[in-house]
């Protein structure tokens, strides 16, 4: 039996020591937004490498498509949802609900993101607490 090369088990202790420090994202919109200046970087020419921005994330880029994918497929997001998503998030920010214009995109935002919140959660991609609606929990009915 042959022993490993000491680089190796350093590199595979620093590796594990680092998964303390992973920094799951707040919401769907800011793993959106992570996910499209990436690939807009990517598409720039720029490789992207993990472990080395500034904030150490519990998924790829790759990971966020694959699950607007996963949807797409099951016709949870159609093609106006992924076509706002790509627009609003190569400029970096979300619909404005109180422009006329912009009144139609948010709309579309908003479902999109609520729809991709939940699966992104399962996964940790986004952190924190589920409500009870997303959790199947009861919900109030107001006025009761």
């Amino acid at each position: 039996m042959t022993r490993p090369a000491s680089g190796t088990l350093r590199a595979a202790v620093a590796t594990l020591s680092s998964l303390d420090k992973v920094q799951p994202f707040r919401s769907a919109d800011e793993a959106w937004f992570w996910t499209m200046s990436a690939l807009v970087a990517r598409r720039d020419g720029a490789r992207i490498v993990s472990g080395r921005g500034l904030v150490s994330r519990p998924c790829e880029p790759d990971d966020v498509v694959k699950c607007l994918d996963r949807l797409y497929r099951q016709r949870r997001i159609d093609l106006a949802h992924a076509r706002i998503m790509r627009i609003w998030g190569e400029r970096g920010t979300a619909p404005d609900p109180t422009s006329p214009r912009e009144r139609g995109d948010h709309r579309l935002w908003r479902e999109a993101m609520d729809r991709m919140e939940w699966p992104l959660r399962l996964k940790g991609i986004v952190g924190g607490a589920a409500t009870s609606a997303e959790a199947g929990g009861v919900v109030p009915f107001p006025g009761s």
